[in-house]
């Protein structure tokens, strides 16, 4: 029985190593429209820049219905999101959608907070910068 208990130990050891990475950490977006249409879904139209990365997810949703009431309550929050004014915190995850009766996995960035004004310099991934 000492080989199970050892097998047993080493699952709940690996087991517990792997959790962390399998949650996704909050980083600053800038999310924006970024000029591209299409013509059948999914649409990359939108994308947003992880500004501790510095890289692009294209083809990404926003998910805003996890901010604070105060930041929601900001004006012409969707105009703000949509031209890439201002840098929200959150986290990107992969949902599956169905469209036109295909199952995608597409990425969504759940918003969690407002951080600030987006700089001239990050929104340059956008068509309205």
């Amino acid at each position: 029985m000492p080989s199970l208990r050892s097998a047993l130990l080493f699952v709940a050891t690996a087991s517990t190593a792997v959790v962390p990475s399998l949650a996704t950490a909050e980083s600053s977006y800038v999310y924006c429209d970024n000029g591209l249409r299409c013509f059948k879904a999914p649409c990359p139209s939108n994308s947003a820049l992880d500004l501790a990365t510095g890289t692009i997810i294209k083809g990404v949703s926003i998910d805003s219905s996890g901010l604070p009431p105060a930041d929601k309550a900001i004006t012409d929050l969707s105009d703000a999101l949509y031209a890439g004014k201002i840098v929200v915190r959150g986290s990107i995850e992969h949902r599956t959608q169905t469209i036109t009766g295909k199952e995608y996995s597409l990425p969504w960035l759940v918003a969690t907070g407002i951080v600030r004004t987006a700089k001239e310099s990050e929104r340059k991934h956008c068509s309205s910068h």
